[in-house]
């Protein structure tokens, strides 16, 4: 009955990681983004992963937890492609604003 409750709780926490994947790779920031909360959580899977595999108790609750790390995961790596299209869009602003400087200083010689 435990491992029954124990896949219950990790399908109700997974079952949000694919919205929140999705969210983030839509927005195409990771200014909203927390990378310590996303670590914290893959580390608690991985302890979760090696409690049942230290214990022997290799079952369908692993499989959870697995899908779970993998998807967490994926969250990850959408983090870093934000974060680069992050430093894209500042270079181009900061480019467009350089570029309008010059333009009104031409403009006021």
């Amino acid at each position: 009955m435990s491992s029954i409750l124990e896949t219950v709780m990790l399908i109700c926490f997974g079952c949000s990681w694919p919205m929140t994947v999705i969210k983030s790779y839509k927005a195409r920031t990771a200014k909203s983004t927390s990378l310590p909360f996303i670590l914290l959580i893959i580390t608690g899977y991985v302890a979760g992963i090696m409690a049942k595999v230290i214990s022997n108790q290799i079952n369908f609750v692993l499989v959870v937890y697995l899908l779970n790390l993998a998807i967490v995961s994926v969250n990850l790596l959408v983090y870093f492609r934000n974060r680069r299209l992050d430093k894209i869009a500042e270079t181009a602003l900061a480019d467009e604003i350089e570029s309008d400087h010059a333009d009104a200083a031409a403009y006021l010689h």
